[in-house]
């Protein structure tokens, strides 16, 4: 049984902003987060009231539950290959493969191998 992560919902601004990237600072994208055994591990970017950017990181054989947003989210494979099943339809994605995850339908991720995401997300106005 895969592991459960409890999330805090009352983190302050200030901790929020120290969870980002910082401003003005290079980076190299597939560098910012490290695989950790049977985990998915993700970083915020950048994160704003009309959407966010996010990276991610899944160990071999995690797996997401499903999930089902009310906005579009862009999603490209910074290292590795993913299966990604959006619907009913499954997606075999690999390094600098890019797809638009539509609103409202449930999607999730299988990591046969090891693989790194940015997610960007951009809620409507």
């Amino acid at each position: 049984m895969k592991n459960k992560i409890k999330y805090i919902d009352h983190i302050t601004a200030e901790v929020k902003k120290s969870l980002e990237l910082k401003k003005s600072k290079t980076h190299i994208i597939v560098e910012i987060l490290h695989y950790v055994p049977n985990s998915v591990v993700s970083k915020t970017i950048l994160k704003k009231k009309n959407g966010n950017i996010t990276i991610v990181s899944f160990a071999i054989g995690e797996e997401s539950e499903y999930i089902i947003s009310p906005f579009d989210i862009y999603i490209q494979i910074i290292d590795g290959e993913a299966k990604l099943t959006i619907g009913k339809k499954k997606h075999h994605l690999k390094t600098g493969n890019g797809i638009i995850i539509p609103a409202h339908r449930k999607y999730c991720f299988n990591a046969k191998t090891q693989f790194k995401v940015v997610s960007t997300l951009i809620k409507n106005a």
